[in-house]
């Protein structure tokens, strides 16, 4: 091997296949062999499939009605977020035994630089190996891997290695493997992107590298015609970056049947914070900007936030102001589909500077809180609750 390929960078991008629907099995094994569709709820879409669904034409993201008419005789079951996000825990322990260098961007997906680990691990595919059998026989679940000099071309390498594969892309072949593909592949186009590129003519990547990058500048705007330009040929400078910060936290909720009353919404949004405010506090974190989500019974959607002058992190303090942000909608017993709360804008922080100016009914609430959190740390997740929120609801839900 020549020195100058030692330096090069060796990232590896780890990918669990069909992560929520795979840990359903590896908890009940009965399970296996059968088509297993991840999501529940008539009007809910599909968090995950294994590949017996997929096969059957099931796809992540479907409603869970066009899903139940692919596949009929497919199980479907509920998101556990909880044990995805133990799983996950030790599936990042895992990496983390190869290198530090770990940015994971979702529960079942991370970024590895191992160019400082091959003296000590050997080359990117024998650490990818050994990756790959620890999470099977520790965890019970596969993954496959893509390796690669750049994030871009590791992450697309891992999408055509699935399942339960191995695929690395040398620096001197990334053209050749990159061009053929489709402009869908490229990393950040989606439909609307690959409908605009697709009027002017271009079906594959090697047709946007050969586009003048002026060109594209014009039909998709300054930075993403940049960045295609630059992706189209393999151009990708991005480091990896460890324990990011979450950019935010929340949770949506389609409704089995559209509500318009506003007692029953206002409920189901204060389920949201609760649930989203609770992650939060478990993550030491505060929010300065909360909004919300409205889907009406046309698909129409729109959104509204509010940043606040000091950070939040109680459940009625966020929920005060999703109330406001609600209310000023003035809707007039329109029916909604579907609604949801996100807190952003996050910091550090372990409570409301706010709570402590605010007196005694403010430091009531925080009370209440570090009440409820500790109740759930001991006895789970709905031990405690707000009392709005103990009746039953049908509705199903999806963190984000």
């Amino acid at each position: 091997m020549s020195e100058q390929y030692e330096r090069e960078l060796t990232i590896l991008h780890v990918d669990m296949d069909a992560f929520y629907a795979s840990v359903a099995e590896r908890d009940d094994p009965t399970l296996k062999g059968k088509a297993v569709v991840v999501g529940m709820g008539a009007r809910g879409v599909v968090s995950s499939a294994n590949y017996i669904a997929r096969n059957l034409g099931v796809r992540s993201a479907m409603p869970l009605g066009q899903a139940r008419r692919l596949a009929p005789d497919a199980i479907f079951v509920p998101v556990n977020m909880e044990r995805n996000a133990e799983i996950s825990t030790h599936i990042m322990a895992i990496f983390q035994a190869f290198t530090p260098l770990v940015e994971p961007i979702s529960l079942d997906e991370a970024f590895l630089d191992v160019t400082g680990s091959k003296r000590l691990h050997g080359s990117g595919p024998e650490i990818a190996a050994k990756i790959r059998a620890r999470v099977e026989s520790e965890e019970g679940i596969t993954c496959s891997v893509g390796i690669a000099s750049s994030k871009f071309i590791a992450k697309l390498a891992s999408t055509y290695a699935k399942p339960n594969g191995v695929l690395q892309i040398h620096k001197d072949r990334v053209l050749e493997f990159l061009h053929p593909l489709p402009v869908g592949a490229m990393w950040g186009v989606g439909p609307k992107t690959e409908t605009e590129l697709q009027k002017i003519g271009l079906r594959t990547i090697g047709d946007i590298a050969k586009t003048p990058r002026q060109t594209l500048i014009r039909v998709l705007g300054q930075a993403s015609g940049e960045t295609l330009h630059e992706l189209s040929w393999g151009r990708d400078y991005r480091t990896i970056t460890m324990d990011e910060p979450d950019k935010s936290i929340g949770a949506e909720e389609t409704f089995l049947v559209d509500l318009d009353n506003h007692d029953e919404i206002l409920r189901e949004l204060l389920r949201m914070v609760e649930r989203s405010s609770h992650r939060l506090r478990d993550r030491s974190l505060v929010t300065k900007t909360i909004a919300i989500k409205i889907r009406f019974a046309d698909f129409t959607t729109i959104s509204r936030s509010k940043t606040v002058a000091l950070p939040l992190s109680g459940v009625q303090e966020c929920y005060e102001v999703v109330r406001a942000l609600y209310l000023a909608l003035k809707l007039d017993r329109a029916r909604i589909r579907l609604v949801g709360v996100s807190l952003e804008n996050l910091s550090e922080g372990t409570g409301s500077p706010q709570q402590l100016l605010l007196g005694e009914r403010e430091k009531g609430w925080r009370e209440a809180t570090e009440a409820i959190d500790a109740a759930t740390r001991r006895f789970g997740q709905g031990s405690v609750r707000p009392a709005r929120l103990m009746e039953n609801s049908e509705a199903g839900d999806s963190s984000e």
